[in-house]
């Protein structure tokens, strides 16, 4: 027969046994939270400039302006790199700004061919996110970086 003191010792032992692998699921689970946390907030920060930019061809070419607009969005994101652009290509063209590059033209000096060029916005942001502790083959830090890219809009309304 089995007394009521060792059952006791028993559960004491396993929760001693059991409870650093509970803490040590709980900080990787909190770990890849925060991660996927810095992640939607790199994106968001790339949203937020891109749509400041995007409202005219005033705010297209204000790079401060997505910049700022970029990082009031990502202020919890520690390290959060910004840098908006913008580029030209023809209406119709058979590509789209993701694709290759050959379709981009100067904004400037649209070919004679381009009737009617349309500006884009892009605004790429970067942040690098760091785990609480080191775990076997999985690197302690890493880079996070985000694009987004809208068409602006036409100053005439």
């Amino acid at each position: 027969m089995v007394s009521r003191k060792m059952m006791k010792g028993q559960s004491a032992v396993e929760l001693a046994l059991g409870l650093p692998f509970l803490v040590l699921l709980l900080v990787v689970v909190g770990d890849f939270a925060r991660a996927f946390y810095i992640a939607m907030g790199v994106a968001s920060a790339a949203r937020a400039g891109v749509q400041y930019g995007a409202q005219s061809y005033v705010k297209a070419v204000d790079n401060p302006g997505m910049t700022l607009a970029a990082d009031n969005d990502g202020q919890n994101i520690s390290g959060l790199s910004v840098t908006p652009t913008h580029f030209c290509m023809c209406d119709g063209a058979q590509c789209s700004p993701a694709q290759a590059s050959s379709c981009i033209i100067p904004c400037d000096a649209p070919p004679a061919s381009c009737t009617e060029p349309k500006l884009f916005v892009q605004v790429t942001t970067s942040a690098t996110f760091s785990t609480l502790i080191k775990y076997p083959g999985v690197p302690s830090s890493i880079p996070l970086r985000s694009i987004a890219v809208l068409q602006a809009q036409s100053d005439a309304g």
